[in-house]
């Protein structure tokens, strides 16, 4: 709600005109505050549908950047693609920007460096979301499960761009591919693959076995409080994500329990 127009209208009425000023001072500040508020709420939105659109945009356009990499575009990298169109349950229009995006970014010349900062102004330089991207980005490397070393150099310029370290990202790699073990194995029968579930889940935090269970800990609340999907959606990201962040978040909490169990 808001009041400033209110409060000056009526002092700058009082001392106009006494109680009548003061009344018709009140009114207008009264309209000023609600069209003030008008226009920024509608601005917000403006911006909000920006800046998902933004988002969007610089998701495929990179990615498809990220799948030519190797020489050629795989069918499981187009169906990665694909697949994320669907699960995230784009419209018709962003589906159109989506699919535009991915072909422009497999283009010789697109301008990788160029996208980037546009993804970051739009982002605000929220570290969450740009982690959020890169994470997607790794997915899609890794959709014909393997790694190209072109492909690895392009995430290395992402990260880079985006205000990440080499060692972050490496880090960050071997956290989503123990991510993607880990939810795949689900619960472990065999010793030998209960053995291998735990592994999993110290990589999907970060730490080793070796770890102090305060430091683990420690690990997994930065984390969940990265992933998580309220927060990342109360900081510009798009609602479609919402079941992939919810997803990330639930196998944090898993390895955490997990690794909790065996203490």
């Amino acid at each position: 709600m808001r009041i400033w127009g209110k409060v000056f209208g009526f002092a700058l009425g009082f001392m106009a005109g006494r109680f009548i000023g003061a009344i018709f001072g009140l009114w207008l500040g009264h309209q000023f505050d609600k069209g003030l508020s008008m226009d920024f709420n509608s601005f917000n939105k403006q911006n909000e549908n920006e800046r998902q659109n933004a988002f969007f945009k610089a998701t495929f356009a990179v990615m498809g950047n990220i799948t030519k990499a190797s020489g050629r575009v795989s069918e499981d990298e187009i169906a990665f693609a694909s697949g994320a169109m669907k699960r995230w349950g784009l419209n018709k229009e962003t589906t159109q920007i989506a699919q535009n995006a991915f072909v422009e970014g497999k283009k010789e010349f697109f301008d990788l460096s160029a996208q980037l900062r546009q993804l970051k102004s739009a982002c605000f330089g929220r570290h969450d979301l740009l982690q959020m991207f890169i994470e997607i980005q790794i997915q899609a490397a890794f959709a014909d499960g393997d790694l190209h070393p072109e492909e690895r150099k392009i995430l290395h310029k992402i990260a880079k761009s985006l205000g990440v370290s080499a060692q972050q990202l490496d880090a960050l790699l071997d956290r989503i591919v123990a991510g993607e073990q880990f939810h795949q194995q689900g619960h472990a029968h065999s010793p030998q693959q209960a053995k291998q579930h735990l592994h999993n889940a110290y990589r999907v935090l970060g730490v080793d076995a070796n770890t102090e269970q305060k430091e683990v800990k420690k690990a997994y609340r930065k984390l969940m409080s990265q992933h998580h999907p309220d927060k990342l959606v109360a900081k510009g990201l798009p609602p479609e994500l919402m079941e992939d962040a919810k997803q990330k978040a639930q196998d944090i909490q898993a390895a955490y329990e997990l690794i909790s169990n065996q203490s």
